[in-house]
């Protein structure tokens, strides 16, 4: 991480201070006080975008009455994708970034975008319209799909960016002998 700031030593803004944690907030300014302005603003500004585009998706391709809403299936899953890539990107193999990336694309945008709560509420309705198969197919297929697309989205990613971190190196050997 270069002078920009977000290197170990460097608070959000790239002064020094306290390493920034998980979420890149830097959770102390050296004078015992929290510094989570920057982090929340970046969170507020991320969380509102992605929303924004969830619910501009909905309105573009609504469901029928009693259908599975495929889209907001579609929006999980295309997300859980997004978040495979960016934590490859950005949390993983030493790879500098700024300390607000992960909480603006992560728990902003990719957080704001998909919606566990219109998830549960869709089921909710397919389940009180007696539509109980189709609530297991949203169901199950939302889990599914955004499980797996999380996953393959970081494997490839990892494959895609020639990462060579130790962890991913003990993957791709173990079981090979030397």
């Amino acid at each position: 991480m270069g002078a920009s700031g977000g290197g170990p030593g460097t608070d959000p803004e790239g002064g020094p201070g306290p390493a920034p944690d998980s979420c890149g907030a830097a959770p102390d300014n050296g004078r015992g006080t929290a510094r989570p302005w920057p982090v929340l603003g970046a969170v507020s500004a991320g969380g509102a975008l992605g929303a924004l585009t969830r619910y501009a998706a909905l309105l573009a391709w609504p469901a029928p009455a009693g259908a599975v809403p495929w889209v907001v299936l579609g929006i999980n899953v295309l997300g859980s994708a997004l978040i495979g890539v960016l934590m490859v990107l950005v949390a993983e193999g030493g790879r500098g970034a700024h300390p607000l990336v992960r909480p603006f694309l992560g728990v902003g945008v990719l957080g704001g975008f998909t919606s566990f709560s219109t998830y549960a509420m869709d089921m909710s309705g397919l389940l009180g319209r007696g539509a109980p198969f189709a609530a297991l197919l949203y169901g199950g297929g939302t889990l599914l799909g955004a499980l797996a697309a999380v996953w393959a989205a970081a494997a490839v990613t990892r494959r895609l960016s020639g990462d060579r971190s130790p962890a991913v190196r003990g993957r791709r050997t173990r079981g090979r002998t030397a």
